[in-house]
């Protein structure tokens, strides 16, 4: 089964090595794995997403939860969710086909980004399904390059996936404001 994952965790060195690491330990793939600064700039989120059974998926949230660093983690798979991602595509097309390579471009409200006499470099943003549909569409063309960032996914519930108001707060000495204990590693 296809899961889709969001982890908020503490943005500094080395979390990110933790958080994929529990997964290839656990034999689990990740197909894709997208990070970005949150509203505030010490937190991240994550966006992972990965196929394999419940069981594994069940011990792998439980481990992350364990890290210091994870703030929060949500199953985005069982929840309503909006998600999207951005392609970059690079298109041979020449002048006798250039209008039919548009035509396409401008059906699926997608942008060229670039153009050179041989190709043409489109962005892309949407769902997997479309972004699919629209590969497929340019490949008789011929596809040069494809640079796909991976999934972001966010919940469509209203209280939503916030950053808790304690964690953005910090102490007249830098150090996190208090936070509900996490277990220290011994």
């Amino acid at each position: 089964m296809r899961h889709v994952i969001s982890v908020l965790v503490e943005n500094h060195f080395g979390v990110l090595a933790h958080v994929s690491g529990l997964f290839s330990a656990r034999g689990f793939n990740i197909d894709s794995l997208t990070v970005g600064e949150t509203e505030d700039p010490s937190v991240s989120r994550m966006t992972i997403v990965a196929k394999g059974d419940d069981r594994v998926l069940d011990q792998i949230m439980k481990q992350l939860d364990r890290l210091v660093d994870v703030i929060r983690i949500i199953d985005l798979t069982k929840e309503e969710m909006i998600a999207r991602e951005l392609v970059l595509v690079k298109v041979n097309a020449p002048a006798k086909v250039r209008s039919d390579v548009i035509q396409v471009v401008n059906t699926f409200r997608a942008k060229i980004v670039d153009v050179n006499p041989k190709n043409l470099i489109i962005e892309i943003t949407g769902t997997e399904s479309k972004i699919d549909a629209i590969l497929e569409l340019l490949r008789p063309f011929g596809i040069r390059e494809v640079v796909r960032t991976g999934l972001v996914a966010m919940s469509r519930q209203s209280d939503g996936y916030k950053v808790p108001a304690h964690t953005a707060a910090k102490s007249e000495e830098g150090e996190r404001a208090a936070r509900p204990a996490k277990r220290k590693k011994k």
